[in-house]
């Protein structure tokens, strides 16, 4: 019988710290919003636009991979329009070759949320893909602006890559633009005439950023580059959307 209590009560201490440990992951799981565009029409070209897949893949699996729940949201709900440049061969990477098979993400793709109905309070950052669509949509959108805001004033990081820091165009913090007298980068000017599309946009995300007061900084066309101040990360280019996850993911690791 006293055999019997003592494996008994190994028992339930080996459960009760499982059930302990199970509790203590929860609490320091992060979570973190992704938002995805809902345009596909590339101004008046008659092609199509959307967001640029490597630059949702590759930070969505860099953050996955490190035990961040990650949920998505775009103006419109369901699924959010891809860029079909980004969804051809050449532009295919280890990251999107994985997103093709993953039907589990595909299926949280087909049925994001609707950006009206998240709550910043939920998440413990944002994190903004680019392709040129957010340029049409999300950089006028009021209801992004102010969740872009919410998170940046309640200490939470705003990431961004390649067109996406134009969505910042219109958010202001305080009464002044987020971006002034911060350091900045994005889809640079030499970029967007190397794609032909200068006179297509509806507004250059370099000269709008330093218009608002941001100071803009980049590398070569088409090399990794990003830029952290505070809570604010922006990343220049396709190239560069894993190392905006990395130094998103090194906030949300330092922060208790």
């Amino acid at each position: 019988m006293k055999k019997i209590a003592l494996f008994t009560a190994i028992a339930l201490t080996v459960s009760c710290l499982s059930a302990t440990a199970q509790q203590q992951n929860k609490k320091i799981m992060k979570k973190v919003l992704f938002v995805l565009t809902s345009h596909d029409k590339l101004g008046d070209t008659g092609e199509k636009t959307g967001y640029w897949t490597e630059e949702f893949a590759a930070p969505y699996y860099e953050l996955a991979d490190n035990g961040v729940q990650i949920d998505i949201a775009t103006p419109l709900g369901g699924q959010p329009p891809i860029d079909p440049k980004s969804d051809d061969a050449s532009a295919a990477t280890e990251d999107t070759k994985r997103l093709d098979k993953d039907t589990e993400v595909l299926a949280k793709l087909k049925n994001t949320h609707k950006l009206s109905d998240v709550n910043e309070a939920d998440y413990d950052a944002v994190f903004y893909p680019g392709g040129h669509g957010p340029l049409w949509d999300l950089a006028t959108d009021k209801t992004s602006s102010a969740l872009i805001e919410a998170f940046y004033s309640n200490n939470k990081p705003v990431a961004f890559v390649c067109h996406s820091p134009g969505v910042l165009k219109n958010v202001k913090v305080d009464g002044a633009f987020l971006v002034k007298g911060k350091n900045v980068t994005g889809f640079s000017n030499t970029e967007e005439a190397a794609v032909g599309l200068t006179d297509v946009v509806p507004f250059l995300l370099e000269d709008a950023l330093q218009a608002n007061g941001a100071s803009y900084s980049k590398v070569e066309d088409w090399h990794p580059y990003a830029v952290e101040d505070g809570l604010l990360i922006t990343g220049q280019n396709p190239a560069s959307s894993k190392l905006v996850a990395e130094k998103l993911l090194h906030q949300l690791n330092a922060k208790k």
